[in-house]
Order: C-alpha cells, then sequence, then structure tokens
C-alpha cells in the first residue's frame, strides 16, 4: 500500500499522465482528489478517476505512474455507486489542460450524491464542505436527486427511501 496522496502529488500525476498520453482525453477525478484540489482535506487516500475515451494508452500509463509517483489510482466514478445524474459531463467543472488531457472535477452533485449514500464520516464532510462552498446548492441537490430515483432498481443495495433521508440529513447539517 502506498502513502497517502497531497495535491502536489496529485497535480503531479496530473503532468505525467498528460505527458505520457497522446491522444486526446478527458479524465474526470473524483472523492478525495477533488477534495485535495479544492483544499477541503489535506490528503487522499487514492486518485479516483474515470476517463473518456478508454484506452489502452491511458491505461498503461496510469499503472506505470502510480508506481512511478508512489500513489494509489483507483478507478472510479460516482455511476459506480449510483444512477449517472443527468447532464453530469456538463456540470463537470474544469480543472486544467496537461498535453493532450483535459482534467475536470466530476460533477460535484453526483460525488455529492453518492458520498451521502456511501454514508461513511469522510464523505459526511466532503458534502458538509461542497455546500458550504457553494459547489453544490441544496435544492438543486434535492432536485438531481428526484431524477435518479427511478433508476434505483437498478442498485439493488440501495433503499431509496432511507437515500432520500440521508439527502434530507445531509441538507438539514449545512
Amino acid at each position: 500500500m502506498r502513502g497517502l496522496s497531497t495535491r502536489s502529488q496529485v497535480e503531479r500525476f496530473m503532468a505525467a499522465l498528460g505527458r505520457a498520453v497522446r491522444q486526446p482525453t478527458r479524465v474526470y477525478l473524483t472523492g478525495g482528489a477533488s477534495a485535495v484540489l479544492l483544499g477541503w482535506r489535506e490528503t487522499t487516500i487514492d486518485v479516483d478517476l474515470t476517463f473518456m475515451p478508454e484506452g489502452d494508452e491511458v491505461f498503461h500509463a496510469i499503472a506505470h505512474l502510480k508506481e512511478e509517483l508512489g500513489i494509489n489510482v483507483e478507478l472510479a466514478s460516482p455511476s459506480h455507486f449510483i444512477p449517472a445524474v443527468p447532464g453530469w459531463d456538463t456540470r463537470s467543472a474544469f480543472i486544467a489542460q496537461e498535453g493532450p488531457i483535459s482534467f475536470y472535477h466530476y460533477d460535484f452533485y453526483s460525488q455529492a450524491l453518492s458520498k451521502i449514500e456511501r454514508g461513511h464520516a469522510q464523505d459526511r464532510m466532503d458534502v458538509a464542505a461542497m455546500l458550504k462552498g457553494g459547489v453544490v446548492d441544496g435544492s438543486q441537490l434535492l432536485a438531481l436527486f428526484e431524477l435518479i430515483v427511478p433508476d434505483l432498481h437498478r442498485y439493488p443495495a440501495i433503499d431509496p427511501e432511507s437515500f432520500r433521508r440521508l439527502v434530507a440529513e445531509a441538507l438539514e447539517r449545512r
């Protein structure tokens, strides 16, 4: 297991990935990577990301760079945990261009809903930071939650009513 990653380590990874890849690619950072880049916390266990288009060049580069830089990289996105929130790609915030790679924060509303559903202590703190920092608006978060409710049956571990209560509790805590 590699150590925790700081903002500078995430930025070094982004720059190195931009140098290693030739194909134009969109990389969406999520979870702890977004949190450390925005200063919500100092470190993250791993750099969670997803990218499009998927290509072997990026997979090989990630495998090499995680060893070279001593960081943990996970292929993950909110849609692995909850239904894709409509419009997530257009709400994803641009971070930087490194070579042919455009880096984005995966849609903060999707991140917040995914974190609310998982319910870990760090996730709750991240959601509070999103709400306090204004990257997520409570009424919009609730509206987007309602848009994914019809697709929750595709995620059998999620109880829609329990999830709805967790969203309401997160909005009350802000």
